[in-house]
């Protein structure tokens, strides 16, 4: 009987569990989404969204959506308005535009009530002493 089969077949295995686990053998994450806010160098590419959308380019606080590092869709933080790109599939971009918006608005409500409980105490502590 010869070992020549399973050396091979154990070459075979040991290549696959290498693509599988290697770190620097793992593909890209494909259609990777950054959520970010826009910035002031992003207002060209922004403007041509709102363009290819048919819409009124967006003022204000924006939030983007980029896949490659080109934006797909984008949010006013002051009115909800959204842009995107018709050419692409981009109702999950959107969709992950608006869940940002709302961790945001929640943090900042928590900041909100820590800042009014805070006040609050040092209110009753100067009346304390008084």
């Amino acid at each position: 009987m010869s070992n020549k089969g399973s050396v091979s077949h154990m070459s075979q295995s040991i290549e696959s569990i290498y693509e599988r686990y290697h770190p620097l053998a793992a593909p890209a994450v494909p259609d990777a989404v950054v959520i970010r806010p826009a910035r002031e160098a992003d207002a060209p590419a922004l403007h041509d969204l709102a363009e290819l959308d048919s819409a009124a380019p967006l003022t204000g606080d924006v939030l983007v959506a980029l896949v490659d590092g080109r934006p797909w869709a984008a949010l006013s933080l002051d009115d909800g308005r959204v842009v995107a790109d018709p050419f692409r599939p981009t109702a999950a971009a959107v969709e992950l535009l608006r869940l940002r918006v709302e961790q945001l608005r929640a943090a900042q409500r928590r900041a909100d009530r820590v800042r009014a409980l805070g006040l609050r105490l040092r209110l009753r502590a100067r009346r304390a002493r008084a």
